[in-house]
């Protein structure tokens, strides 16, 4: 059953999505640590919020981040890119 190519899909399925979730993972925790460090503790809500953007929308918000002035900055390019 191992060798069989129904069985192979899967498992690559299953690897690709579990890499998925690690990038997504990572991601969310490399930019809650650059805010931390830039505005010290980050509230709940927001950190929840940051917490469910995809992959994409975090490598943005890594860039962006760049020149925040402010957490206001933070709390408002979170509101212009929630969907």
């Amino acid at each position: 059953m191992r060798e069989s190519v129904i069985y192979q899909e899967i498992l690559q399925e299953g690897r690709q999505e579990g890499r998925q979730e690690g990038r997504q993972e990572e991601g969310v925790t490399l930019v809650l640590r650059q805010l931390t460090r830039r505005f010290g503790t980050i509230d709940e809500p927001v950190r929840s919020q940051i917490t469910a953007l995809s992959l994409p929308l975090l490598e943005d918000l890594s860039e962006a981040l760049l020149d925040f002035a402010a957490l206001s900055d933070l709390t408002y390019w979170l509101q212009v890119h929630q969907s």
